[in-house]
């Protein structure tokens, strides 16, 4: 299969008529003769943003002139070698691999530096070669190096994709064929292109291996993946972390296993506990008026207090062994709080048999030293004496994975064995018989791309979008922002410039800007690639001032004018720096915010500004941006929405049944729906999760509180008035009724 991967040529005669001049296009015309397609630069240009081409690149030619080492002007001839170092060090910074040459006279090597002479892989003499002899040995150095590229599965799809087999077996469109017989299907085949279908295979194709049993060359990518995230053990999933959670839990737990739960996990956990049957005790996690959650206290990991909530529990407390089997912790929250894995491991290491931390939103923390401690399995990590550890992370949420790629990390320990058989038949519970090999190729491919020094790189550029966003967003404050603007969550000290230390980052006891209190030296800090925007109207402590800009108003301005970020709250959205985020992509979005204010600011009507929302919603037709906002944020503010979700989260959920016996009943309907109003003290049999935060409120078999109930009833009064800003709420069904919408949960029977 043929790739595009010119080779450049920087040289400022590239295009002049001199002896240089028709030099170097003599040897560039020697290369395209070849097949190799050239691209020549007159200059370097920026040197950070070019030496980013080394990704599109097979190798790169330097021309150096004696005349530029020779004009007697020391100052000149210093210049030419910073060039020439500062170039070289960018390319390396992200590529240790591509070959560069230099081209020059015979003399000019003696002038360059071994710092920088040890970084090539060649020296080209003008005029002592031909330059088709030049050519081809250039040629073969750039083959040598596109044939390293690609990890084991990609490259074995490749060639398979590209070898012309006839295929009989599935799946049905047979490479694609199916699609060109049909108008809609050569409209679908044009728009995914020939190679995606035609790797579009079944896994009775045994030269590429198998994911079910991990052989052939999905195993080899596998392997290549555990070393380069320094795992003993990593396995690719194609149906998302949600899955690899219940891999993970169905591996060891079973029923009336007591488990350990962080109670901000993600409701795939909370499906891992009503499959697997498992008694759940909770850690609680602090939470702010934002409607932030923060941190799960470090005395919560004591092993003698989870003992006293194991005592506490009607349902663990008269389990025979209550030694807990597993512990899942959520290691970045949405809004990016990380723990020190280590602190937790000295503590629970031998109390826990399994230490689970759900990743999804931090497999980059691996590949830089800015993350130290606060992630599961990396370089140098010291491992238990008696607890396995795992990471379960979501390649397509921070990496460059296809969508529902993600992968399972496992740290051996130094007592317990980890079994590959047993867990891979848990693995098989969830796996498809029918995977989707583009799906595997791209775990194979991400991993492959963190490989240092690139993955290195990748993750600092995103580190350092990320620090100059804040501060753009800073001096928009500053300069613009007399009367508001937007803030973004984070502490109120950031480096004037690069990243700063990772002391700057901590969540430290008594800084006000985080608001969950009093917390342990050192525990927690925030990934700065993760940016929660603060709109006007709320602060930390839950009061609402008198005017306000609900999150929602702006982040629907915002995709109406081609800006969707990934998460809304209250009084705040969410924005994260992955590594394909660009300065374009983040100036784009302050600019953005900038029109918002202008709007609001004249109270521009929606039909204007809004016109495919007020279309949906012909309610607002009349009514201003400013308008909407306040009407909005009066609501919020006379339900003190802000400290009721507070509560709410807060609020002692008392179980009355194990979760499986409660869906148990929601299986058999043993339920009955049951009205807002009569909820208080009923038992749900199903999960309840308000969006925004997307995190199950109620598990089944849990009981209704009032806090609860108030919030529902808000809720159904809310949506009532503001068509298009419903809180969505899983497990709150709407039915109508005499013309009117009821909404009704369903409930264990009395």
């Amino acid at each position: 299969m043929r790739f595009r991967f010119p080779i450049v040529i920087i040289d400022e005669d590239f295009r002049s008529e001199n002896a240089s001049g028709f030099g170097i296009r003599a040897l560039a015309k020697a290369i395209e003769d070849e097949g190799v397609e050239v691209m020549g630069v007159t200059s370097y240009g920026d040197l950070s943003t070019f030496a980013q081409q080394q990704s599109r690149a097979s190798a790169f030619i330097l021309s150096i002139d004696d005349e530029e080492f020779n004009s007697g002007v020391p100052e000149e001839e210093l210049h030419v070698v910073r060039q020439l170092r500062s170039f070289v060090k960018e390319i390396r910074f992200r590529n240790a691999d591509i070959p560069i040459f230099l081209y020059g006279e015979t003399r000019t090597s003696s002038h360059i530096p071994n710092d920088v002479l040890k970084e090539l892989h060649g020296f080209i003499h003008m005029f002592e070669d031909t330059p088709e002899f030049v050519a081809r040995h250039i040629i073969r150095e750039a083959r040598a190096y596109l044939d390293t590229l690609a990890p084991p599965f990609f490259r074995a799809l490749t060639g398979y994709a590209a070898d012309g087999s006839y295929s009989w077996h599935c799946p049905g469109h047979s490479g694609g064929v199916a699609f060109l017989k049909s108008p809609v299907g050569q409209m679908f085949h044009q728009f995914f292109g020939e190679n995606l279908l035609r790797a579009d295979v079944c896994n009775a194709v045994e030269e590429l291996g198998q994911l079910l049993d991990h052989t052939g060359p999905v195993a080899a990518s596998e392997r290549n993946a555990a070393r380069i995230f320094h795992a003993d053990h990593l396995y690719f999933v194609t149906n998302g972390t949600s899955t690899s959670n219940k891999m993970v839990w169905h591996s060891v737990v079973s029923s009336g296993d007591i488990v350990v739960v962080d109670r901000n996990c993600h409701k795939s956990i909370l499906h891992a506990i009503i499959m697997t049957g498992a008694i759940p005790v909770f850690l609680t996690p602090t939470r702010n008026h934002f409607g932030i959650i923060g941190p799960i206290p470090l005395e919560e990991f004591k092993p003698e207090n989870i003992q006293k909530k194991i005592e506490a529990h009607p349902f663990a407390r008269h389990v025979k062994n209550k030694k807990p089997r597993i512990l899942t912790i959520t290691q970045s929250t949405y809004d990016g709080v990380l723990y020190n894995v280590e602190t937790i491991k000295e503590l629970l290491d031998g109390e826990i048999e399994n230490l689970h931390f759900d990743e999804a939103w931090l497999p980059h923390a691996a590949f830089h030293e800015f993350y130290g401690d606060y992630h599961a399995i990396g370089e140098g990590r010291p491992r238990c004496k008696k607890s396995l550890v795992y990471s379960t992370q979501s390649t397509h949420k921070l990496l460059a994975g296809l969508s529902q790629a993600s992968q399972i990390l496992v740290q051996d320990c130094e007592e317990q064995r980890f079994d590959r058989d047993v867990f891979n038949e848990a693995y098989l519970m969830h796996s498809s018989t029918s995977p989707q090999y583009a799906i595997i190729a791209s775990c194979d491919v991400a991993a492959a791309m963190m490989e240092p020094p690139g993955g290195t790189a990748l993750v600092e550029e995103s580190l350092v979008e990320a620090l100059n966003f804040r501060r753009a967003m800073r001096k928009v404050d500053e300069e613009w922002g007399s009367d508001w603007w937007f803030k973004v969550w984070g502490p109120d000290h950031l480096p004037e410039e690069g990243l700063g230390r990772r002391e700057d980052w901590m969540i430290k006891k008594g800084d006000r800007w985080h608001g969950f209190g009093d917390l342990a030296e050192g525990f927690n800090m925030l990934d700065p690639i993760k940016a929660t925007v603060i709109t006007p109207g709320l602060d930390v402590d839950g009061d609402f001032a008198d005017w306000g800009i609900p999150a929602g108003v702006v982040t629907k301005y915002l995709a109406e004018h081609g800006v969707v970020v990934e998460k809304t709250g209250l009084y705040s959205f969410f924005i994260m720096f992955t590594i394909g985020i660009t300065k374009g992509r983040w100036n784009t979005l302050v600019t953005a915010l900038q029109q918002f204010k202008d709007d609001y600011d004249k109270n521009q009507p929606l039909w204007r500004i809004l016109p495919e929302f007020v279309a949906k919603h012909p309610v607002y037709e009349r009514m201003g941006l400013k308008d909407l906002c306040r009407k909005l944020h009066d609501m919020y503010k006379q339900y003190d929405i802000a400290r009721l979700t507070t509560e709410m989260y807060l609020s002692d959920m008392v179980p009355a049944m194990r979760p499986a016996d409660a869906w148990a009943k929601m299986a058999h309907r043993e339920i009955e729906r049951v009205p807002i109003d009569d909820l208080e003290g009923r038992i749900t049999a199903s999960l309840v999760t308000p969006y925004p935060p997307g995190i199950p409120l109620l598990i089944p078999g849990e009981r209704f509180n009032k806090t609860i109930v108030d919030y529902l009833k808000f809720a159904r009064e809310f949506n009532k008035h503001f068509p298009g800003f419903e809180t969505d709420i899983h497990g709150l069904v709407a039915e109508e009724v005499n013309g009117k919408i009821v909404y009704h949960i369903d409930c264990v029977k009395d």
